[in-house]
């Protein structure tokens, strides 16, 4: 059974404005955040495959932490004193691009001294990163690193429903089974579908049936090919 994020965050109107949901493939890197701010060190990396929703994970503790959001193209040495003004949280999104090594390494550092906090996401464990500075390597492989997988066919469902839900939709559980057998396994790809069947169906004067279910699924196979 999933149950709604420990983080009390309410709704999040930048991915969408449904309540994160905690199932197994996310529940350990919820735990590990729900810990903040007493993790042991100054560093926590979450890593799992695109689309997997790591980074709405990381938006969300965000929004808790007041963390500043920096993309990787943007921390560099030069910019470190006014990334660091007034803030001690940071989350940096998909660090698997290219970045500059010794600019988070003296973040880290610095945020070490201060007590402050890092999050960064990334497709794979910091194992895995070609990282050339050593002793930037050392210290990312000492940080906790969390996995997140796709989510299940239960999570899935789940977030069908509740996106339904949302859009004041009732939908019948042939549809919501039909979907779950077919559609990616992302939370983009499940925003996207409940998106396109309530265009479909608004267009079209038509209830959310398994026909028109398969009519937007085969659709959207076929731009996509």
């Amino acid at each position: 059974m999933t149950t709604q994020l420990p983080l009390s965050l309410g709704h999040r109107s930048a991915h969408g404005d449904t309540d994160f949901l905690v199932a197994p493939c996310n529940q350990d890197a919820v735990a590990w955040l729900d810990r903040w701010p007493d993790w042991p060190g100054q560093t926590t990396v979450i890593y799992g495959p695109a689309r997997c929703g790591k980074t709405h994970l990381a938006h969300v503790w965000q929004s808790r932490s007041g963390a500043r959001l920096i993309a990787p193209k943007h921390l560099t040495t030069d910019a470190l004193p006014d990334i660091l003004e007034g803030v001690n949280a940071f989350v940096i999104d998909d660090v698997d691009e290219q970045m500059d090594e010794l600019a988070l390494l003296h973040l880290h550092n610095m945020l070490g001294e201060r007590a402050g906090h890092l999050l960064l996401t990334s497709s794979v464990p910091p194992a895995r990163w070609n990282i050339q500075l050593k002793d930037l390597q050392s210290r990312m492989n000492a940080a906790p690193a969390v996995a997140v997988g796709f989510p299940d066919d239960a999570l899935i469902g789940s977030i069908l429903i509740k996106l339904f839900a949302d859009r004041q939709l009732h939908i019948g559980i042939d549809v919501i089974g039909f979907l779950v057998a077919r559609i990616e396994r992302s939370f983009a790809s499940v925003h996207r579908i409940v998106r396109l069947l309530d265009e479909a169906a608004l267009a079209g004067h038509r209830r959310i049936t398994v026909p028109l279910a398969r009519d937007v699924v085969s659709k959207l196979a076929k731009e996509e090919e």
